[in-house]
């Protein structure tokens, strides 16, 4: 599709985007959501209940019923259909973990020139102490964003007759829930990090899979990885990578497989010309700013990782997922 030429006014509108990121980044971190789910209130009782100054929260509904994400009559604020949905934290489709990830990574942003100059990743300013907010956020995020994928996706896949699933870099286990779900005779194991065992293992019992589903801890690169399954699950796990822990990574994922068994990859993929589509080029930027070797990679260069790790017959799925997002799949060898 050709692009519509550029204006002023459309360099000015990108430019201050960040102004509309920031007001719903405030809401959520004030939640104001949540209560507003509940019933409307005054800007003065709600500010009150908050423990925040009246005049400052006003603005800031104010700016939101602007938006779109809240509504106002007379001087009653109340949330939309889709922000009691998305934005409250007692909705069992909430997003605010995500998009307090996005807020705690626009400090490394606004110093994207200097992550360029160096070629690697900023130094954070913010405090050690928060840390595991930092983690909470990021995976409850991936949970979130998971929790809207994994159903379209697990569907898609035909894993009839496969036995163990390995969930490599699995998180708080999203898709591994969802692949067992779905296929009542797979058990699965998540491999990460000790640090997201308890978030894991806390969203494995809350659907009941923790017969079925366990937790194994580990860095993915430097440590061995269990084996003897049928299926390796990698998502969006070889974008923290350059290519030499891509080629590991890859490696050691096929070792642990059966001959036969399936390697699934997801993961924002660049064209092959690397100049888009749009989102997997700025993620690309997310991860110099983040990773010290990171990066989007095309469809080509995940198709020649795959095959350089013996994995034969690599295809793309046809399953249409947002933001550049796409799945490859191919087969050890029997």
């Amino acid at each position: 599709m050709e692009q519509e030429p550029w204006t002023p006014a459309d360099l000015l509108q990108l430019s201050g985007g960040y102004w509309s990121a920031c007001a719903v980044h405030a809401g959520v971190k004030l939640n104001v959501f949540t209560p507003l789910s509940a019933r409307s209130h005054s800007a003065t009782d709600l500010a009150r209940d908050l423990a925040v100054d009246s005049r400052g929260l006003s603005m800031l509904l104010n700016a939101l019923c602007a938006l779109g994400l809240l509504s106002k009559e007379g001087d009653s604020y109340s949330v939309t259909p889709f922000s009691r949905e998305y934005l409250s934290r007692d909705s069992d489709r909430y997003l605010g973990h995500i998009l307090l990830h996005h807020h705690h990574l626009m400090e490394s942003w606004g110093r994207l020139d200097e992550g360029v100059k160096r070629g690697g990743p900023v130094a954070s300013r913010i405090s050690h102490g928060e840390d595991e907010a930092l983690r909470e956020s990021f995976l409850m995020g991936m949970f979130n964003l998971a929790m809207q994928l994994a159903p379209r996706i697990v569907s898609a896949i035909d894993l009839s007759g496969r036995r163990r699933l390995l969930d490599l870099g699995g998180g708080p286990g999203t898709y591994a829930i969802h692949f067992c779900n779905n296929n009542p005779g797979l058990d699965a194991v998540i491999f990460d990090l000790d640090t997201t065992r308890h978030f894991a293992e806390s969203t494995v019992a809350r659907f009941d899979l923790s017969a079925r589903i366990s937790f194994q801890a580990g860095d993915f690169i430097k440590d061995p990885l269990p084996s003897g399954f049928d299926v390796a699950w990698l998502s969006h796990v070889l974008h923290s990578e350059g290519p030499d822990g891509c080629a590991i990574l890859l490696s050691k994922a096929v070792a642990a497989l059966e001959p036969g068994g399936v390697i699934l990859i997801q993961e924002f993929i660049l064209d092959d010309t690397r100049d888009g589509p749009i989102f997997p080029a700025l993620f690309s930027l997310n991860m110099l700013l983040g990773t010290p070797t990171g990066q989007a990679y095309s469809g080509q260069e995940l198709t020649e990782m795959l095959q350089h790790a013996g994995v034969t017959d690599v295809r793309r799925l046809a399953v249409d997922l947002p933001n550049g997002a796409g799945i490859l799949a191919g087969f050890k060898p029997v």
